[in-house]
C-alpha cells in the first residue's frame, strides 16, 4: 500500500511540472460607436424626405441605433431604420428594421444582431411630421 501511494505522489508531481506551450487567447469583439448629424428637410412634392449615413461593421455581434436628438419641435418623432446602401447609394431597410420615435439620449430605437461584416446604412426618415427643416443626432453603437 506504501509503494501504491509513493507511487500515485510521483505522478501528482510529474503532472504540475511546468508547460511549454502558450496559453490560448480568446479575441473579443471592439465596441465601435459613431454618432452621425443632419437635417432631414420638409416633404417635396408630398414625398417625405430622409437622410442617411453608411457604417462598416468588421465582426458579426450586436448593433443599436439611439435617435439622441431631433427638433425644431424638440418632441417630434422621426423615423429611424438600419439597411444596406443599394447600388445607387440609397439605403435600403426593411420595414421590420424601421421604427417610429422620439429622440431619447438612454433609450435604443433599435437592437438587434448582425450577422456578417460589410457595409450597412443608419436612416431617419419624414413619417408625416416634418412641416419645416428638423436637425438630428443619432448613435451607433456596433461589435
Amino acid at each position: 500500500m506504501k509503494r501504491l501511494a509513493v507511487l500515485l505522489a510521483a505522478a501528482l508531481a510529474a503532472s504540475c511540472g511546468g508547460s511549454d506551450t502558450a496559453p490560448t487567447q480568446i479575441a473579443t469583439a471592439t465596441t465601435t460607436t459613431e454618432t452621425f448629424t443632419g437635417t432631414v428637410q420638409p416633404p417635396i412634392n408630398g414625398v417625405g424626405q430622409f437622410d442617411s449615413h453608411n457604417f462598416t461593421v468588421t465582426s458579426a455581434g450586436t448593433v443599436t441605433v439611439t435617435l439622441t436628438a431631433a427638433g425644431p419641435p424638440p418632441t417630434i418623432k422621426m423615423g429611424v431604420g438600419v439597411g444596406n446602401p443599394n447600388a445607387a447609394g440609397v439605403c435600403a431597410v426593411a420595414a421590420s428594421s424601421a421604427v417610429e420615435v422620439a429622440a431619447s439620449t438612454t433609450t435604443p430605437a433599435l437592437q438587434g444582431t448582425v450577422g456578417s461584416t460589410g457595409t450597412y446604412c443608419v436612416v431617419v426618415f419624414d413619417t408625416g411630421n416634418v412641416l419645416q427643416p428638423v436637425t438630428y443626432s443619432v448613435t451607433v453603437v456596433h461589435t
